[in-house]
Order: structure tokens, then C-alpha cells, then sequence
């Protein structure tokens, strides 16, 4: 089965840092406008999810959601979240560390697109 969101190793050490601060995590990616659409880190359940967005599946323990407006132009890469040096403008609970993480896509090989994990659109 492949895998529709993966992270780095870099980008895992931070969410195991940010859970032992915070308790249980979860992500979202909204795709709004500049810092907007980077994945973002939030408590379990302190971000609302809907109907308007789509459970892209699990990364270092964590549910990544995506916006349902978003995902259409995505659907056809797997992503990865990675970390980075800097600060953003949003409410992610990395900020504060001095980083922050950001989506790496790739578009699937036609193997992978076969076997793609299903999602809820």
C-alpha cells in the first residue's frame, strides 16, 4: 500500500519533542495563502476538522489532515514532511522552536498510483 503523506526523521525528532510538551498532535494543511499552506502542528483536537477535509493517513503517530480543496491539486503526489530552520507566521506549535515544517511532494510512479491508500472525498 502506498503511502499518501510520509515524514522525515528530522521532521519526527521535532513532532517527538513537541509531544512531550504538548500531549497527543495532530496536522493540518490547509492551503491558504502563504504560511497558511504549510502543514501545521496542533494539539489533538484543538484544529476542527470536517466534512471539507480529508484524513491523508498517519505520520510519526499523528493524523495529517488536508483540505478537501487542496487535496484535488495534491492527490497526485505523495508527500513528506520535512523541517527547516526559520520562523512562520502561523499558530503551529513548531514556531517557538525556531523551525518550521514544510511539504516536499513528488509525483507517484505508476505502481504506487495503483496502489494508492484510499481516502474519504
Amino acid at each position: 500500500m502506498t503511502e499518501r503523506v510520509l515524514i522525515t526523521p528530522e521532521a519526527e525528532k521535532v513532532v517527538d519533542q513537541l509531544r512531550e510538551l504538548h500531549g497527543e498532535l495532530m496536522f493540518h494543511q490547509s492551503g491558504g495563502c502563504c504560511d497558511g499552506s504549510q502543514p501545521m502542528c496542533f494539539p489533538k483536537g484543538e484544529f476542527r476538522v470536517s466534512e471539507s477535509d480529508v484524513l491523508l493517513g498517519e505520520i510519526a503517530g499523528c493524523a495529517f489532515f488536508m483540505s478537501r480543496d487542496q487535496f484535488e491539486y495534491w492527490q497526485h503526489t505523495q508527500l513528506t514532511i520535512d523541517v527547516v530552520p526559520g520562523r512562520g507566521a502561523s499558530f503551529s506549535l513548531e514556531i517557538p522552536l525556531g523551525v518550521r515544517f514544510i511539504t516536499r511532494s513528488r509525483l507517484y510512479t505508476p505502481e504506487e498510483a495503483s496502489d494508492l491508500r484510499a481516502v474519504n472525498v
